[in-house]
This record gives C-alpha cells, structure tokens and sequence, in this order.
C-alpha cells in the first residue's frame, strides 16, 4: 500500500502558512537534501486549489527550476476543489473527481511510491483528521513567525504520532519526521 505523505515548512511558533514571508536564511545543504530525499520517495502530488492556483503561476515559468521546479512540474498532480472546473492547464494536472478521501483510498490501493500533500494546508489537515496520513514531516526553521495559520489548531482531536527520525541542520533548522498511529 502507499504511503500518502505531508512536509511543512513550519515557524518555531507553530506557522506553516506563507513560508516564503519567514524562512529568509534559514536553507542550507542538509535542508536541500532532505527536500530532496522527500520528493524523490513521491510519484504523485495531491494539493487543494488555493496551492494549485499559487503553484501553476509560478513554478512553470520559474527562471531558476531547481530541483522542487523540475518535480512539480513534471509530477502527475490531482487537486482537489469545490469551485474549479474543466480541464486544468498546468503540465499533468487533473481534478480529483468525486470525493477526495475516495480518491486518496483508491490511489493509495495502486502501486508506486509515496502520494505527497502538497501547497495546502487544508488538505494536509484533512487527511490527517480522516486518518489517511500516513507520514508527517515538519521542517521547523528558527524562527518565529508572529502571525499566520497553524497545523493545529484548538478543538482538534487527539491524534498521535511516532518520531521516527529528527535532524538538525548547521542553520538550525529541525527536520522531524512522524508516523500517524492508528491505535489511537
């Protein structure tokens, strides 16, 4: 079976929304590295549509196609929306059709490498709530943020989760990588 997968950029303070406004200097090798290690274990991205419109303005034209730019572009990517419609224009993107748990089921039951979460979180946190993430990785980078939205936020239910593995960058950034349990 797949493994349907999520990797955040996250703020010390617990932000993961617009990563671009606070990470500034925070990459360094390792963090390209484990970048790297984490698209290469995907063959498919699910993302909602707010990533979806953000990402296909940009990463197609992109000047500099480094190494996320060559994957998204070229991944097959289903995008889940309740407002978009009609045949999508970014390279190997499709809508999902139907229900968006029925969907992830359904491709979790086919073979090849991870299904990534990506450009949404929304999206992550639902498949987390439906228990179908299997695997969290949150890149947390030194800082805080200030403002802007959270993984968690109050209300939601318990879930646990399993530390499977946690670096730390030269910049000091903390990769942590997490098993969703399913024993409750």
């Amino acid at each position: 079976m797949r493994a349907v997968t999520a990797g955040l950029f996250h703020s010390v303070d617990g932000v993961v929304e617009a990563p671009n406004l606070w990470q500034l200097d925070a990459f360094d090798e390792v963090m390209g590295q484990e970048m790297g290690a984490f698209i290469s274990r995907a063959d498919t991205v699910v993302m909602g549509r707010v990533g979806y419109e953000q990402w296909s303005d940009y990463w197609p034209t992109a000047a500099e196609q480094d190494g996320f730019g060559t994957f998204i572009n070229a991944v097959p990517k289903l995008v889940a929306s309740r407002t978009l419609s009609g045949e999508l224009t970014w390279q190997n993107a499709s809508l999902v059709e139907g229900d968006l748990f029925d969907a992830v089921r359904a491709l979790k039951e086919t073979e090849g490498g991870d299904i990534a979460v990506c450009g949404g979180i929304t999206i992550v946190r639902e498949l987390l709530f439906a228990g179908l993430l299997d695997r969290l990785t949150l890149m947390t980078h030194p800082v805080v943020a200030g403002s802007g939205r959270h993984l968690f936020e109050p209300g939601d239910p318990v879930t646990r989760l399993t530390l499977d593995r946690s670096i730390t960058t030269p910049k000091g950034n903390v990769v942590t990588d997490y098993s969703v349990r399913r024993d409750g």
